[in-house]
């Protein structure tokens, strides 16, 4: 359902400014009253690569009223392949100074302040406070923890995606949503210390289109929280698969336990299941002679460049969808990093079915593949 709008709105529109978004004054549901939250609104984007590029053009295509762009980077001929806010003739200079051009070329109305720095557990906050909304375009876990982490104690949404190769997830992280709406964060999607090491887009590469497509999701996702419409993807993951065509999404729900006292006369709940062991290779081999059940919760074009031999491929969305029927183990669950096998053990554990993992997942396998 649709969530109170994060903004007020400004009191009026420039007569230019409400010419050029006149498109959006139409829209049944949004109209001018939506164009002026959003004329209000202050977005942060971390990263003006990738992801942030398109975002940061479609932003300021909206009429947003301010866009803070943190990034330290300067611009390499590599980035033209993908980050679409740069030119050649910007090769060499910083990121961040794209950013303003191409805002000011959309939306003069756009006010974009640049901060060229890197992103750190001890800067963030300062760095994120003055933001309604947070988009994180950024390509290193240890960023994307800690903007999550600064999101999270300020208490403001955070717009999410990540893609690799031909794949793309999104979805929306929220300490304090409104009332009657749980709490969903980062941890919930990947536990501490469950994300090994992850191959960069250097070593793997990255389908330069779909950046497009993922970035144009997380200011649509943007769009709906500042004006409040449509539905949010807090509590759910958009998998994008490009080389299918397919969309889907899997529900995303709070890991973190909460305990209440029972009232009198009625039982206690059930105690929380024991964490989910994770096992290093050494730890796997050992298992897999033992006879437990391998089972890889990747997607089928990820499965197809190999798995451990005599793996069970069932991906997380079709585990998630009915944990119980895979009966009761014992599983040793796989996936690439390590984060989706921590989700699908623990459905697994609730269901009542034995699991480990493998930490870090194939990317510190060893072993034989088929």
């Amino acid at each position: 359902m649709p969530f109170p709008p994060l903004v007020e709105p400004v009191a009026a529109l420039s007569d230019a400014e409400r010419g050029r978004t006149a498109r959006h004054a139409v829209l049944a549901g949004f109209g001018e009253i939506s164009q002026r939250r959003l004329a209000a609104a202050r977005v942060a984007v971390i990263g003006a690569g990738g992801l942030g590029s398109p975002a940061i053009l479609a932003l300021a295509a909206a009429g947003i009223g301010e866009l803070i762009v943190i990034d330290d980077d300067v611009v390499e001929l590599s980035n033209l392949q993908r980050q679409v806010v740069h030119r050649r003739a910007d090769i060499g200079r910083p990121k961040v100074a794209s950013a303003v051009r191409v805002a000011a070329d959309l939306g003069a109305e756009t006010v974009v302040t640049t901060v060229p720095e890197r992103v750190t557990p001890a800067n963030a906050p300062d760095l994120l406070r003055n933001a309604h909304l947070v988009i994180d375009g950024s390509d290193t876990f240890e960023t994307r923890a800690a903007v999550a982490a600064a999101c999270e104690t300020l208490g403001i949404p955070l717009v999410w995606g990540t893609l690799q190769e031909f794949d793309a997830q999104v979805t929306v992280f929220w300490s304090a949503p409104p009332a009657g709406t749980a709490p969903v964060v980062l941890a919930d999607l990947y536990p501490p210390d469950s994300v090994g090491e992850v191959p960069t887009c250097a070593q793997v590469g990255v389908l330069g289109a779909l950046c497009l497509q993922v970035g144009g999701v997380l200011a649509i996702e943007a769009i709906k929280l500042l004006t409040g419409i449509g539905e949010p993807l807090l509590g759910r993951i958009l998998l994008i698969d490009s080389l299918r065509a397919r969309q889907r999404e899997v529900p995303l729900l709070p890991t973190r336990a909460t305990t209440t006292a029972p009232e009198p006369g009625t039982a206690a709940p059930n105690p929380q299941p024991a964490p989910v062991v994770r096992l290093d290779p050494a730890g796997v081999a050992a298992r897999r002679r033992d006879g437990v059940v391998v089972l890889d919760v990747r997607e089928p074009d990820e499965t197809a460049r190999g798995t451990i031999p005599g793996a069970l491929l069932v991906p997380l969305g079709d585990l998630l969808a009915a944990p119980a029927s895979l009966g009761h183990g014992p599983f040793l669950v796989i996936c690439q990093a390590g984060a989706r096998a921590q989700r699908a053990a623990d459905a697994l554990h609730a269901a009542g079915a034995s699991a480990e993992v493998l930490a870090g997942g194939m990317n510190t396998w060893e072993g034989d593949t088929a």
